[in-house]
This record gives C-alpha cells, structure tokens and sequence, in this order.
C-alpha cells in the first residue's frame, strides 16, 4: 500500500483578503496541507525559476498551484504559459482562481495548460462556498511528485 502524501498548496494571489478568505477556508474544508503564498507573477517565476531561466531544484512533495489571473508585474496567465512551457514544471497541477469570466480568457488559459478554471464569486458567501468546494476537491485529487524539480 502506498504511503499517502499531503498535497502542498501554492497560492498565488495579490489580494490580501482574497488570500485569506482561501486559507482560512481551505482549512475549514478539512486541507491543513503545507500553505504558502506568493503575493505575484513575479514572486511566483522567482519561486520556481533563478535569475537565468533554470528551474530551481526545490520541491520533493506534491503540488497544486492556485493561481490568480490579474495581478500586477506579471500577470498569472504569463505564470501559467512560462510553467507549462517548462519540462520539468509541466506536471504541476494549476487551478486559475479569477473573477475574469471572460471566454476568450478562460479558453486561452485551458489552451495553455491550466487544469481547472474557476470564477471566484463576487459576493462574500458565495465566495466562501466556492473555496470550500475546491477544498473538497484537493482532498481527492491525485497529483505527480515534483522531484523533477531539479535544475536542468
């Protein structure tokens, strides 16, 4: 039987209290996975990639990438396109979390690799729902090691 290994959570999100209402609601939906949180696009290519271009030999554990789609320096469809390009980060799961419903935005994103698209509800209980059925999902789904992560 396999060992069960948690998920890590990767949230990239500019909005202080957009990110928080995901924390505080993932963890009400039963995910006290590792959480951590980029505040950008930028801090995102930093995370994964050096100052060449390489990817950075980092993570050995699952991973699921939520990512927000407008955010200043670089916006998350750049992050999603430079993530899916890239061999060795290809794998990552990504979710986009977006208040944009946009088709054509939704359809570019699919195009370029994200796994799932979600619509973040304006209104506050909505919201809070929508977090707490994405909660749901990170508890069942299967997503591959990132020990590819190892610079190329």
């Amino acid at each position: 039987m396999s060992e069960k290994k948690e998920v890590g959570i990767l949230l990239v999100e500019d909005d202080d209290g957009q990110a928080t209402l995901v924390e505080r609601n993932l963890l009400r939906a039963g995910l006290s996975n590792n959480f951590r949180r980029l505040k950008d696009g930028q801090e995102a290519l930093d995370y994964f990639f050096d100052a060449e271009g390489a990817v950075k030999p980092l993570i050995k554990d699952p991973m699921v990438i939520l990512l927000d789609v407008n955010m200043p320096r670089v916006g998350g469809v750049d992050v999603l396109k430079r993530l899916k390009e890239n061999k060795a980060t290809a794998s990552i799961p990504i979710v986009m979390l977006t208040t944009t419903d946009d088709p054509r935005e939704i359809e570019r994103c699919y195009e370029y690799g994200c796994n799932l698209y979600i619509t973040k509800p304006v209104e506050y209980e909505a919201f809070i729902e929508a977090v707490r059925r994405l909660g749901f999902f990170l508890q069942i789904i299967k997503v591959p090691n990132a020990t590819r992560l190892v610079a190329q």
